[in-house]
């Protein structure tokens, strides 16, 4: 039989056949190649026990593409959700899942949740930041059910992953989306003002025909990794129409003169704080290859 893994939980993978859903195990031949199937995998299986819906996935078939983290596969887009208030967004953060996303041909899209609680200038700075970023920019309040429908829009007729920290309004996204997807929500910490971890496990829940949204367990840290330094500065769509009035075409917008980025910078041309975040993110991965360089000799 064929079928698609909605869930991966505790060891079993389950197949949603179109008519029933299977708890199967991965044969020990994908641990012998290396290969761990994925929410999200379209499968061949075996079925062992037709009355408790139990199998064995004999074969993947081929993905159009995979993620790394989240981890799931054949992936149309991502929804990126951080809260507008409470907490603050973490803006680095969401930068680097940014380039997480683009480094893997992921489109995204980022949603700013509670605006019903947000003050006006926050929301100001953010649509400032992020109006010129690549990326289509929702503002959204889940209680007020602002927003909602575009995002319904948006999500039409794909696979999306939701991916976020936790405490921002996820599992409650998901919960207004897909109402019988029983989600946990949790109360947000009122000490730290994190939310706790309520999502467990990557889930694909089916939101209406040819449209699923996975989601994941809450993120906190994200490392850049394996992107060289001259590279960062592709990932801020913004530079590109600047980066042509800078005097040397290596220009890497950091201590170099007669940049065009900076001076766009300096003329509330580019967001400042992106800005800052590509610099600072660029020193991190000049350290890497610096203790990288070190090692090697």
């Amino acid at each position: 039989m064929e079928g698609k893994i909605v869930k991966s939980l505790s060891g079993f993978y389950y197949v949603d056949s179109g008519d029933s859903v299977y708890a199967c195990r991965a044969k020990g031949i994908f641990r012998l190649k290396d290969i761990s199937p994925l929410v999200g995998d379209n499968v061949v299986f075996d079925v062992t026990d037709e009355q408790d819906k139990e199998g064995n996935i004999t074969s993947v078939k081929e993905r159009k593409n995979s993620m790394f983290r989240p981890q799931a596969a054949n992936v149309d887009q991502a929804l990126v959700v951080f809260a507008a208030a409470k907490p603050d967004p973490n803006l680095n953060l969401l930068d680097r899942f940014l380039i997480m996303m683009q480094k893997q041909n992921i489109h995204t899209i980022i949603c700013f949740n509670k605006i019903d609680i947000a003050a006006d200038e926050g929301l100001k700075l953010l649509k400032e930041t992020y109006e010129l970023c690549g990326h289509e920019v929702v503002f959204a309040s889940v209680r007020e059910n602002e927003g909602i429908n575009r995002i319904r829009e948006l999500l039409d007729g794909k696979t999306t992953v939701l991916a976020g920290p936790s405490g921002v309004g996820k599992s409650s996204m998901m919960n207004l989306l897909a109402p019988l997807a029983g989600m946990e929500t949790g109360e947000l910490s009122k000490r730290i003002e994190r939310g706790k971890q309520t999502t467990r496990h990557t889930e694909l829940v089916k939101l209406w025909e040819h449209t699923y949204l996975t989601d994941t367990p809450g993120f906190t840290s994200l490392y850049i990794k394996d992107i060289a330094k001259e590279e960062l500065r592709c990932y801020f769509y913004e530079f590109n129409d600047y980066s042509t009035e800078c005097r040397f075409d290596s220009c890497m917008h950091i201590n170099e003169p007669d940049c065009g980025v900076k001076n766009a910078v300096s003329a509330q041309l580019i967001s400042r704080v992106r800005y800052e975040n590509y610099r600072s993110m660029y020193a991190e991965l000049e350290k890497q290859e610096a203790g990288l360089y070190k090692r090697r000799r």
